[in-house]
């Protein structure tokens, strides 16, 4: 027998969020990998979040595409790519190249983007290249764009640990990005830092934080206006900074005064206290080193390029950037968002950070050789969808995301692609909603996933680390790269596309940066544009800019922050104050819709679940999509805890589980972006959002879409456990979520208990079900029935129903179905729907698998602190996301002892 060594262990990066974090990945020779922090990488030094930790549990080949389609019919790579070749130059002949559009990710690598924009946009010639980024920080671009005259975000995350006062702008960052809130949290601890949140919904950061200011939604720009009005009239501006680095303050401030003159407007326009806007304005004007960091509250917004601005403006006047602990801070949703902009992703841009004057179309078309450069910008992703309906459209390319979940008014647009001439979709899963057949030709190309990838990404600090392959493709999963440089020499262009590996790819980008450069632009790795493949493959992370200038090769570092030197990328090198629109509070709320809809993330998922949907500690602590609401509206709309609701909007509905909650003001509802067909019955958040574009950065509003909330009477609730998938039927409600030992979903329907265990026992009673044990408990006079399927001793699959105001116990019927062979207690508390041992609860820590019972039982015991806590059962103790949890815990079980 030969014994296999351990596999050796390599680094790469997160594929999660912005942040960006160092992963060391050793394979277990079975497809699988065990994962932890990279102590070395300078993102997180070890620490990974709660997705992170459980990547090793997201590597499997369930619901993988393995092979290219076309129509859903299997072919061979190189019938695939015939047909999209052949395709794309059919409809470039009928209707011209402008009718050829590119959808593309933020997780794709960067290597990939570059082949992709290069494809589109110097040799198809359409300027129609946009990214779901558009929808993350399209807007925040813009603001940098204004005001510095470049995409550059100023600082780094050294930034938030030398800061005295952090500000946190539509950030949830201890769920989103938990790992830089424990760095707030560090500097806390170590130097006293204080942070504020600002955000309509009071989140688990604002929890937190020591000052909470729960706006109304939508009045960042008033909140902000009247800062820029205190501190310039107060004296606290930096007089010198602004007179010979900036220009545009008089215009901004007089805005701002037209807006916000004192703050009693600012209170009548934002909801909030006097009081507590003094003491903010206080804390923000005197407290030199301030990071202003912003995420998608500000961004996905109609007015998310203003807001942006509004809070750049008063970090200028105060001259706070450029130095150690301060700056405003674009905290960036997506692993490779900067690195899609870095190439050119967004419809508005060139590749390396080059835009659409007649010096910059030359210089990219000589530098690539490129036939049919465009000369303009494209349509950004609303703009483009909407085109896609009128028909001007005819074939759209969609890479590594899911648009038929996240881009507003989704439902017009499943209608609108089955409309394409040619619809390709590269993706590495088989069943997310963009991936079923819809256009008139489908062609599916099977791309890498995570682990099997090989290139780079760059981060919220413009930090660029590799992802490395770790793992064997499985079937015919290829890079994307390779895929799009394979159509661009069918289309005729070999030399361009003669592309022989991802660090060739990266050469050219990094070339492309320095050429003709000579510092006029913010974004320059030429010191990365000879680095051989050896090197590549060895790479460590880097910041840039990086210049050839920046040292001797192999020894050339990166800028931490800009703008030390008062010297900006405008044509006079001087920032600029922006005049920002007054704010635009939520239209549209009626007597028929009088909520304002806001969206988000959980803590434990990611976009839409392709990835974490696998894990059954990522979906231990959500298992069902939800929506909450404050307790008074719950009250006035028939809504209870744990029951279902119908929220709906003018484009579409969703059937979601109600969670009542005043961490929502009177007024709004809050529902999660994740849930996409794949996992859920009724839950795409994309179908109701109305997604109006800021006029600026063409970024969809997401937080605020008028809705209506009213309950759904269904008779029955139930659940299902089973080693594989089951699809119920079409018209029940349902979440699928991932179980230890197989998968859950829970569903609520019309049917009564006798039609349940008719139609469920049907669905299950395949081939390989047959010839099974049933045992069964039936009561449908009550509507309760409950059965186990066992093959021999191992327990294979467990339905359960009842009235809704008695549904099964999801925990308890979960950790019965954790062992394959359950004693005889077990089984007798399978058919009775008592648990046969106590349940640990629903998952808090999702690091370390922590119930809710085993966190109360140690603050019974005597745990009086959070520390107390993760000292007795671990919970807290990897990235900190659950302590906002464990401390209302604390709260709660301290008054019931009392």
């Amino acid at each position: 027998m030969i014994v296999h060594g351990p596999e050796p262990t390599v680094r790469t990066t997160c594929p999660y969020c912005g942040v960006g974090c160092g992963v060391l990945a050793t394979p277990d020779g079975q497809g699988g990998a065990a994962i932890a922090g990279d102590s070395e990488h300078p993102a997180n030094f070890g620490r990974l979040c709660s997705k992170g930790s459980a990547l090793g549990e997201t590597l499997s080949l369930e619901n993988r595409l393995l092979h290219p389609q076309v129509d859903g019919v299997r072919v061979p790579w190189e019938t695939a790519l015939t047909e999209v070749a052949d395709g794309l130059h059919a409809v470039a002949e009928a209707h011209g190249p402008e009718s050829i559009a590119f959808y593309l990710s933020g997780q794709l690598l960067t290597e990939d983007y570059y082949v992709a924009n290069k494809l589109a946009k110097g040799f198809i010639g359409t300027p129609h290249v946009d990214t779901n980024s558009r929808l993350c920080m399209s807007s925040a671009v813009a603001a940098h764009r204004r005001a510095f005259g470049s995409d550059t975000v100023p600082g780094c995350y050294e930034d938030l640990d030398e800061a005295d006062l952090i500000v946190l702008v539509g950030s949830n960052a201890a769920w989103c990005h938990p790992i830089l809130f424990r760095r707030m949290a560090d500097a806390r601890a170590r130097r006293g830092t204080k942070i504020v949140t600002i955000d309509p919904r009071r989140t688990q950061t604002a929890e937190e934080s020591d000052l909470f200011l729960g706006l109304r939604p939508g009045s960042d720009v008033a909140l902000f206006s009247g800062l820029l009005v205190h501190l310039a009239d107060g004296g606290f501006a930096d007089a010198r900074f602004v007179a010979e680095h900036t220009a545009g303050l008089d215009g901004a401030l007089e805005r701002a005064r037209r807006i916000a003159p004192d703050i009693a407007a600012v209170a009548a326009a934002t909801g909030l206290a006097p009081a507590e806007i003094g003491a903010f304005y206080d804390l923000f004007a005197g407290t030199r080193r301030v990071v202003t960091a912003f995420s998608q509250g500000v961004n996905q917004s109609a007015q998310g390029t203003d807001k942006g601005n509004s809070i750049i403006n008063c970090h200028l006047v105060t001259g706070r950037i450029g130095a150690v602990g301060t700056g405003p801070f674009s905290l960036t949703g997506q692993p490779n968002a900067m690195g899609g902009r870095e190439v050119g992703g967004l419809a508005n841009m060139l590749a390396a950070h080059m835009h659409f004057t007649p010096e910059e179309v030359d210089r990219v078309r000589r530098f690539w050789g490129a036939p049919r450069i465009i000369t303009g910008e494209g349509m950004k992703a609303v703009a483009l969808f909407e085109a896609i309906q009128r028909g001007r459209i005819k074939a759209l390319w969609v890479m590594g995301t899911n648009p038929l979940v996240s881009m507003p008014r989704a439902d017009a647009i499943r209608e609108a692609l089955t409309g394409l001439d040619l619809y390709v979709v590269s993706e590495a899963v088989a069943d997310s909603d963009t991936a079923r057949g819809l256009g008139r030709k489908t062609v599916l190309l099977p791309a890498q996933a995570w682990g099997e990838k090989d290139g780079t990404v760059t981060n919220s600090e413009r930090r660029i680390s590799r992802q490395r392959r770790f793992l064997a493709s499985p079937g015919e999963a290829r890079p994307d790269w390779q895929a799009l440089a394979e159509v661009g020499r069918r289309l005729g262009h070999a030399k361009a596309f003669a592309f022989p590996s991802a660090a060739a790819v990266f050469r050219e980008h990094a070339g492309l940066s320095a050429f003709e450069n000579g510092g006029t632009r913010d974004f320059d790795i030429g010191g990365l544009m000879d680095i051989p493949d050896a090197a590549y493959a060895v790479s460590l992370p880097v910041q840039w800019p990086l210049p050839k200038k920046s040292g001797p090769p192999g020894r050339r570092q990166g800028r931490a922050r800009l703008f030390a030197d008062g010297r900006f990328y405008t044509f006079d090198r001087r920032a600029r104050f922006v005049a920002v629109q007054p704010p635009a509070l939520a239209q549209g709320v009626s007597d028929e819709h009088p909520f304002v809809l806001n969206t988000g993330r959980v803590r434990d998922h990611w976009h839409t679940m392709t990835r974490t949907g696998k894990s059954q500690r990522l979906s231990a602590h959500r298992a069902v999509p939800f929506v909450e609401v404050h307790p008074d509206d719950a009250a006035t709309h028939g809504l209870t805890e744990g029951g279902i609701a119908r929220v709906s909007t003018p484009h579409g509905a969703a059937e979601l589980e109600v969670t009542v909650t005043d961490a929502v003001p009177p007024g709004t509802l809050f529902m999660p972006m994740h849930w996409g067909g794949a996992y859920a019955s009724r839950a795409r958040v994309g179908a109701l959002v109305r997604g109006m574009p800021d006029p600026v950065s063409g970024q969809p509003e997401l937080k605020a879409t008028p809705a209506a909330a009213a309950p759904v009477a269904y008779r029955t609730r139930g659940l299902l456990l089973s080693r594989g998938q089951v699809a119920l039927p079409e018209g029940w409600w349902w979440a699928r979520a991932a179980i230890a030992g197989g998968w859950g979903v829970q569903f609520a329907t019309q049917e009564g208990s006798r039609e349940v265990a008719l139609t469920v026992r049907g669905l299950m009673r395949t081939d390989a079900l047959r010839g099974l044990e049933l045992a069964e408990y039936a009561d449908h006079a009550r509507d309760r029935y409950r059965c186990a399927v066992y093959d021999g001793q191992t327990l294979v699959a467990y339905l359960a129903c009842a009235p809704c105001d008695a549904r099964p116990d999801w925990e308890a019927a979960k950790a019965l179905f954790a062992a394959p062979e359950p004693e005889a207690a077990e089984r007798r508390a399978l058919l009775s729907g008592r648990a046969a041992t106590a349940a640990a609860g629903p998952t808090v820590c999702a690091c370390h698998g922590v119930g809710l019972d085993a966190i109360t039982a140690s603050i019974r015991d005597g745990a009086g602190t959070v520390e107390a806590v993760g000292a007795a059962c671990k919970a807290g103790t990897n990235c900190g996301s659950c302590i906002p949890e464990i401390r209302r815990m604390l709260v709660s079980e301290t008054a019931k002892a009392a």
